[in-house]
């Protein structure tokens, strides 16, 4: 489990509008659990293993289309997004993964480091129940190196999150 200093003139791992949000929410101690990687951990196996947390501790953001329309669904590491649980929630007739250059007009990030709020535009918000089976979740710190710990509540009320349940079930 090794960390590097922050690159940024701030100190922090974070993306510096990440951390702008966090200061704006009342979250600036945040700024400062962030963990920096010097190895990606863009998917959710890579950041489980550089904290040496459980994969369903990562909160995942990704961003879909509802009928065009861009929606964020938090969800654990370990698990997938049931596209059709998704439009029924919404009452969507098409759900689909974004494409790369939404992701990024949408939220303001690239895809491997979307946080769970602090975007660049306001979006609808699904977070899968399942995220609160723990006490703390790791997700993305605005850049595909950096992540920071939260309680899963807090993240879900932070991302003015729905719970839901979105989760694809295994047979």
């Amino acid at each position: 489990m090794t960390t590097t200093a922050a690159p940024d003139a701030e100190g922090s791992g974070a993306h510096p509008r990440f951390a702008e949000a966090l200061r704006a929410l009342g979250l600036g101690d945040l700024v400062g659990q962030v963990r920096r990687f010097p190895d990606a951990t863009r998917t959710a196996a890579e950041a489980a293993a550089a904290i040496g947390c459980e994969l369903s501790q990562i909160c995942k953001s990704l961003i879909f289309a509802a009928d065009s329309v861009p929606v964020l669904v938090l969800m654990g590491g370990a698990s997938l997004v049931d596209l059709e649980l998704v439009r029924k929630e919404l009452g969507a007739d098409k759900v689909t993964r974004a494409k790369v250059d939404v992701v990024r007009e949408t939220t303001g990030y690239a895809i491997g480091g979307v946080p769970p709020f602090g975007h660049k535009t306001r979006t609808r918000v699904l977070a899968d129940r399942s995220l609160l089976e723990h006490d703390v979740v790791w997700a993305a710190a605005g850049t595909p190196y950096a992540v920071f710990p939260m309680a899963p509540e807090d993240l879900v009320a932070h991302a003015d999150g729905t719970l839901v349940d979105v989760r694809e079930r295994t047979a």
